[in-house]
């Protein structure tokens, strides 16, 4: 069935990997990530990929660059090793924040990344929950975005049953589609954060758009980074009378002293997935992660299949 694919891991997401091929019933294909004393970086595998289908699976998490440099060089090794179709499986897409103009002479780094990958010699990208949908539109080869929604509204259906009234609250205006995804499958409404940023990585809350009062709140976003945002909003709830909060949020970045704050937060528990690999070090109390190698593992089975990846998306996105 997947007798012509092979699987690579780079730095980012070994653990997930290996995940990923435990459900595929393979082992990791063998390569060998050097970094010289310059900073350059070398790889390249023991395992002859001539005429097959090759997944990498790399997130560019921090450090981003560093990451970004692997994946890109490793794409140009195996293109050079007559690699039949190489797909980047990338959990999280770093730069993803920068996908537009926000202010004269800035750069749209998102497409300079997609670029960067296509010629590079990638046939095709799986993500997860990209921060903005339109950078699918970045790429001429074929997007599969995968969401850890129904992940999360597994859990915290699992976790804390029917008994308490429920609201989905969205961070910011912008992340409004995210929250009503998840306010479906919770059934139940949303309330939105009336937030600005005067600055990158600063917020200030100006209220709470919707009903929170006497509700459990689950906030929701794609990403975590200082923490700020979330817990500024976080406070603003609590003030407006609800009875609890939750987060939920896909790419756990976790910049400078984000878990610390987020430890004496008033949020009960902050439930992410696994598309960046949390530091054994950065072990929190508060921290719930949830895998989503099951999903990833079956869309690219399908891949290989040459199933419609919509059956996935059935199978992980209803309630």
């Amino acid at each position: 069935m997947l007798e012509n694919a092979i699987v690579f891991a780079l730095t980012a997401n070994k653990e997930m990997a290996n995940d990923i091929v435990g459900h595929l019933g393979m082992k990791l294909g063998n390569c060998v990530v050097r970094h010289f004393a310059d900073g350059a970086i070398m790889i390249n595998t023991t395992d002859s990929v001539r005429g097959k289908k090759v997944y990498i699976i790399q997130s560019t998490s921090n450090p981003v660059t560093e990451r970004l440099m692997e994946l890109l060089i490793f794409i140009d090794a195996l293109k050079r090793a007559s690699a039949k179709e190489i797909t980047a499986v990338v959990p999280y897409y770093g730069y993803a924040r920068q996908d537009r103009k926000a202010s004269p002479r800035e750069p749209i780094t998102a497409k300079l990344v997609a670029n960067l990958l296509q010629t590079a010699g990638i046939n095709r990208i799986v993500t997860i929950d990209l921060h903005a949908p339109q950078i699918q539109g970045f790429f001429d080869v074929p997007v599969d975005e995968l969401s850890a929604i129904p992940f999360f509204a597994k859990y915290l259906k699992d976790k804390l049953g029917n008994k308490e009234e429920y609201v989905v609250v969205a961070p910011d205006h912008g992340g409004t589609t995210r929250a009503r995804r998840l306010s479906l499958l919770l059934d139940c409404p949303i309330a939105i954060v009336d937030k600005r940023r005067p600055r990158p990585n600063v917020a200030e809350v100006m209220g709470i758009v919707g009903d929170v009062k006497g509700k459990v709140a689950i906030m929701v976003d794609d990403i975590i980074d200082t923490g700020g945002t979330i817990i500024a909003g976080a406070n603003k709830v609590m003030e407006n009378g609800a009875k609890k909060v939750y987060a939920v949020c896909t790419h756990g970045i976790f910049s400078e002293d984000a878990l610390s704050k987020l430890d004496k937060s008033v949020f009960e528990e902050i439930i992410i997935s696994n598309t960046i690999a949390l530091p054994e070090k950065a072990a929190s109390k508060k921290i719930k992660v949830i895998s989503l190698a099951p999903m990833i593992a079956k869309a690219i089975e399908h891949i290989e299949q040459g199933l419609s990846l919509s059956i996935v998306y059935d199978l992980f996105n209803k309630p």
